[in-house]
């Protein structure tokens, strides 16, 4: 039981950093990233489908997002749905791709990403919080249910501890990582 405890524990640890992991690829650090683009999804056949399975996204130069949809007539479809998205970047359509060029960030605007970034951050140790204390009180339940000794009970918050002391730390390597990525000119 206290296994499965640990590991129910891990679990929504390691949610909570793949979660981070997905919100930091969708801001923009003035370089070019197809997880921009994961969001944004087309009405095709009367069924909305994501944009990376309707066509190819590549990146030719650091600052350009090149989109070729496998279907030419949709095309159109695809220039609206990135138009009408909240990504911010003009498309420009040759006829046969699509090109998205990303803008250079400012100064205010790589601070503000950073902040952002932070509060992010923020948000999933939160959740890491979240599941230690919830691992602790099954723990807790167990104690008082007589299952486990109030030794074992100690050693098992330690042990909780030790785990998200972990993955706070993970959290914060990738909150770094981003940070320096949206400050690096």
């Amino acid at each position: 039981m206290a296994g499965q405890i640990y590991t129910d524990a891990r679990e929504k640890m390691q949610k909570a950093a793949d979660g981070l992991q997905r919100e930091l690829g969708q801001i923009r650090a003035g370089r070019a990233n197809a997880s921009l683009l994961d969001r944004i999804s087309i009405i095709y056949y009367g069924a909305p489908t994501p944009l990376n399975q309707m066509a190819s996204i590549t990146i030719p130069e650091a600052r350009v997002l090149m989109i070729t949809p496998f279907d030419k007539s949709i095309i159109g479809d695809v220039e609206k749905a990135l138009q009408s998205s909240d990504i911010g970047i003009t498309p420009s359509n040759d006829g046969s791709v699509i090109r998205l060029v990303i803008p250079q960030l400012t100064e205010e605007r790589r601070k503000e990403l950073a902040k952002e970034v932070k509060k992010l951050a923020e948000n999933s140790k939160v959740g890491v919080r979240s599941a230690r204390r919830d691992a602790i009180d099954a723990f807790k339940k167990q104690e008082k249910a007589s299952e486990i000794s109030e030794d074992e009970l100690k050693v098992s918050e330690k042990e909780i501890q030790a785990l998200t002391d972990e993955f706070v730390k993970k959290l914060d390597e990738i909150a770094a990582e981003k940070e320096k990525e949206l400050l690096e000119i």
